[in-house]
């Protein structure tokens, strides 16, 4: 039988790394499929996104809003914070109104945690300075002076205190307190809709089995997730893999996509995205 072969993007990121062992490693069986994985930071992902060039793809939810004409969300892939997300770290504390006024280092104008901080603010990104840097690179940028304020994406939500800086503030516990709970929505996967339903179908069940063979094979998938640690040994390493590949990873369930719903919508509501999307998933 002859292999479909699909492109399949996703970050160089511990937690990815370990949703897609099984499919990487040729450990889970694919009947039909051959997949082509590439490996881009999430912004560029999301770009990429907006021209339709992968067939299954990584991306922001906050770029969700631009996509969803060509792609639909797999039930499954999820990364949601719950209770934890994206940080604001500075050399020293910092109030909300003080930050409106700072140089804020961002890691993409399209990823979740950028769409977090504006609705935090209260203000869209054309009324607060800010200037686009690489996601590892953020921390080096606040301690040369070039931004007063970082959005720290990845494992730097862990590694902060290596740094020498303060959190001002967590986005996620913010959302939290502000949505009764709910986690905040960060990250998916998708696929494009030139493919046909029952081939979005069969994807989707082959990303699910390898998150759920990660899972049963803990161990094991940690060590493959390792290389793209940057700066965090075995334990903290697991310990960031927990926060973003867990049960919303397996499936979103009702909550994780009523979070979704409110996020983008407050968004749309607030001018900050064109509209909010109906959620349209695999099924």
């Amino acid at each position: 039988m002859q292999e479909r072969l699909l492109t399949l993007g996703h970050s160089p990121d511990p937690d990815d790394a370990f949703m897609f062992y099984g499919l990487a490693k040729g450990l889970i069986p694919t009947p039909g499929y051959r997949f082509e994985h590439i490996l881009q930071d999430i912004q560029t992902l999301n770009e990429r996104a907006t021209r339709g060039e992968l067939d299954v793809s990584a991306i922001s939810l906050h770029a969700y809003a631009y996509v969803f004409d060509q792609y639909a969300l797999l039930p499954s892939g999820a990364s949601l914070g719950d209770g934890y997300g994206p940080v604001l770290v500075a050399k020293r504390p910092l109030s909300r109104d003080e930050i409106k006024g700072c140089r804020i280092a961002v890691p993409g104008t399209m990823t979740s945690a950028f769409l977090a901080l504006q609705l935090w603010l209260g203000r869209p990104a054309s009324t607060f300075p800010h200037v686009i840097v690489p996601f590892d690179q953020i921390f080096a940028a606040v301690k040369s002076g070039a931004a007063d304020v970082g959005l720290i994406i990845h494992e730097g939500q862990l590694t902060w205190q290596n740094e020498g800086l303060v959190v001002c503030e967590d986005l996620g516990v913010w959302w939290g307190r502000e949505q009764a709970g709910l986690p905040l929505p960060l990250g998916g996967n998708v696929i494009h809709k030139r493919h046909a339903p029952e081939v979005r179908r069969t994807v989707a069940d082959l990303l699910t089995a390898s998150i759920r063979f990660s899972l049963e094979h803990r161990a094991a998938a940690v060590e493959h997730a390792l290389q793209y640690a940057r700066d965090m040994g075995r334990d903290l390493a697991d310990r960031f893999v927990g926060m973003y590949v867990n049960h919303w990873t397996l499936d979103y369930g009702e909550r994780g996509r009523e979070a979704i719903r409110r996020f983008l919508s407050r968004a749309a509501a607030e001018g900050l995205i064109p509209r909010a999307p109906e959620l349209e998933f695999v099924t």
